[in-house]
C-alpha cells in the first residue's frame, strides 16, 4: 500500500511527497481510513510506529473539507491536540505545518509552558484552526479567557499512559466538559493498563475503532542487545570504558532521576567525555539546545531520564545504554527502541547491578528472551549474579525507593524545588505553571530515504545458549561479537 490508496486529497499528498514519504507505515494504514470516515479510535503504539501522522493527516483533510461545505467563522479553533510534553507538542506542530503547507486557510499553534505566554496570546488572537497543547498552558490561558473550545470538532489525547504517569489526569477532568460532546475524538497510548482503558471510556464514544500495532511487550530485531554485570561503584568507570569505542557514534544513556544523570554528566565531563542532560529541571531552551546539538551530532552523549526522553527522536541512534535498570519492564522496551528504527540497525546496552536484578528478570520475562551476557570488560565481577531467563535462585525484590515505581508527577526523584511557590499536581520540579511537561515521542513515517540511513554496527541475532542460557559477548569495547 502507498498513501496514493488511503483517499487522500491532492494538497496533502503533494505534501507527502515533497517530504519524501510513499509508504504508511501499519498503524498509518489501519487509523486514516478510519479517521476520514468519522469514527472515535482507540489506538495503542509504542513510539516510533508513525502515530503522529495517523492522526495529522486526516484531520487536515476533514477540517479542510468540512470548511468547503459548512460556514465556518474564520480563526475558531475546531482541532484541539492534548499531549504532554512541549517536545511532542513542537513535534506534532511541525507535522501539521509540513502536511498541511497546502492548505493555507488552515493554521495551527503550539502553546506550552516554561516560556512567556505572550506570543501565544498573539497567535491565537489573530486566530488558529488547529491547537497543539500541554495540560497546564492551555488550563492557564482557559482560565484567562484567551481560548474557547465550544467548537472543538477534533480532539486528539496523545501519550495518555504518560499523562497519567505524570499527573495529568485532574487537568484532563477538567479540560473535557468544555469540549462539545459531538466531536470525533482520538486516544493514543503506548500502553493499555487498566486505568487508562477506565479513562478512554470516558472519552471515546461507545463502541471506538481499535487500533494496535507492535505490542509493548516486543523489542525490534534490529536492535541487539546486551547486558554487563556490574558493581554500583564501577558503573561510572564502566561507562568511560563502553565510551571509548567510537563505533558508538551517537548514544543516549538513561538515568532513572534527574539528579542521576546530572551526575553521570560530570563523570563523562571528568574523563574529556563531552556529553549533556536533558530532563524536567532544566529550561526550556537548555532542553532544545541540547537536543538540537545531538540531532545534529555535535553532541554525542546525551543523558536522559525516561521523561525527558520521550521527545527524542534521532536518526542514527546507534546505541542506547540503560545506566540504570528501569524498575517497569515496558520502559525498558521504550528505551530501546529509540535505536534499529527505520530499518536501521542499533545496539541497547545495560548495566545492572546485584539490586536491579529483578528488573532485569521482569524484562526478560515480558520481552521472552534471554538477553546476552557480555563479559569481556575490566569490571566484571562474581558478586552479581547472572539472571536466567528460567529456573535459578528467587531474587529479592529491592526496597526503598529504587525499588517503587515513581510517583505521580515526578521523574522518580532527585532534584529539587528551586524556589518560589510548591509545584502544582504535574508539574516538574523548577519549571514555570504550565512548564511541567517531559520529553515525549513524535511519529515517523516511513520513506525511501529512511531506508537509506547509515546502521550503527550491530552484531548477530542473539539466541539462548547453555547453562544459564546466556552467551558470551567477547569485545572489551562493548562492540564484540559474540562467540
Amino acid at each position: 500500500m502507498i498513501f496514493d490508496d488511503l483517499n487522500l486529497i491532492e494538497p496533502i499528498l503533494r505534501a507527502l511527497h515533497e517530504e519524501g514519504y510513499t509508504t504508511p507505515t501499519p498503524i498509518q494504514q489501519q487509523a486514516i481510513p478510519q479517521v476520514l470516515e468519522g469514527h472515535d479510535l482507540l489506538g495503542v503504539a509504542q513510539t516510533g510506529t508513525g502515530k503522529t501522522a495517523a492522526f495529522t493527516v486526516p484531520i487536515l483533510q476533514i477540517l479542510h473539507q468540512t470548511a468547503q461545505v459548512e460556514r465556518h467563522a474564520p480563526g475558531r479553533i475546531r482541532c484541539l491536540v492534548l499531549t504532554p510534553t512541549r517536545e511532542l507538542a513542537i513535534q506534532i506542530g511541525e507535522s501539521f505545518k509540513a502536511y498541511g503547507r497546502h492548505l493555507p486557510k488552515l493554521r495551527s499553534t503550539v502553546i506550552f509552558g516554561g516560556v512567556g505566554q505572550h506570543p501565544q496570546v498573539q497567535v491565537l488572537k489573530r486566530g488558529v484552526e488547529v491547537l497543539i497543547a500541554t495540560p497546564g498552558r492551555l488550563l492557564d490561558l482557559m482560565n484567562q479567557g484567551f481560548i474557547d473550545l465550544r467548537n472543538i470538532e477534533v480532539f486528539v489525547l496523545d501519550e495518555a499512559d504518560r499523562m497519567l504517569d505524570m499527573g495529568f489526569i485532574h487537568d484532563i477532568k477538567r479540560i473535557l466538559p468544555k469540549l462539545p460532546a459531538s466531536r470525533q475524538t482520538l486516544f493514543f497510548s503506548a500502553t493499555m493498563p487498566g486505568q487508562i482503558q477506565e479513562l478512554a471510556a470516558t472519552i471515546l464514544r461507545p463502541n471506538p475503532v481499535k487500533v494496535a500495532v507492535t505490542p509493548v511487550s516486543s523489542t525490534a530485531d534490529t536492535v541487539t542487545q546486551g547486558v554487563y554485570l556490574v558493581e554500583k561503584n564501577d558503573k561510572p568507570a564502566l561507562l568511560e570504558h563502553v565510551l571509548q569505542n567510537q563505533e558508538i557514534r551517537r548514544v543516549l544513556v538513561f538515568t532513572r532521576t534527574k539528579h542521576g544523570a546530572d551526575k553521570v554528566v560530570k563523570t563523562l565531563e571528568k574523563a574529556n567525555i563531552p556529553a549533556e542532560a536533558i530532563h524536567g529541571n532544566k529550561s526550556q531552551n537548555h532542553r532544545q539546545r541540547a537536543l538540537s546539538s545531538f540531532k545534529a551530532g555535535t553532541t554525542r552523549v546525551l543523558v536522559a531520564t525516561d521523561i525527558a526522553a520521550r521527545g527524542i527522536d534521532v536518526d542514527e541512534l546507534t546505541h542506547v545504554i540503560n545506566y540504570e535498570v528501569p524498575n517497569e519492564p515496558e520502559t525498558y522496551v521504550h528505551r530501546i527502541g529509540r535505536t534499529g528504527r527505520a530499518g536501521a540497525f542499533g545496539t541497547a546496552f545495560t548495566f545492572v547491578e546485584d539490586e536491579e536484578r529483578a528488573y532485569l528478570q521482569d524484562i526478560q520475562k515480558l520481552i521472552r528472551r534471554q538477553i546476552d551476557l557480555i563479559e569481556d570488560h575490566p569490571y566484571t565481577t562474581r558478586s552479581v549474579a547472572p539472571v536466567p531467563l528460567h529456573g535459578g535462585a528467587p531474587i529479592k525484590r529491592p526496597k526503598g525507593p529504587a525499588g517503587r515505581p515513581p510517583r505521580p508527577g515526578r521523574e522518580g526523584g532527585g532534584g529539587g524545588q528551586g524556589g518560589g511557590r510548591a509545584p502544582r499536581q504535574g508539574q516538574q520540579s523548577g519549571a514555570p505553571r504550565g512548564g511541567q511537561e517531559r520529553g515525549a515521542s513524535g511519529g515517523h513515517l516511513s520513506s525511501s530515504a529512511a531506508s537509506s540511513r547509515p546502521a550503527g554496527e550491530r552484531t548477530p541475532g542473539s539466541s539462548q545458549g547453555s547453562g544459564s542460557g546466556q552467551r558470551r559477548f567477547r569485545g572489551g569495547n562493548g562492540g564484540g561479537r559474540p562467540q
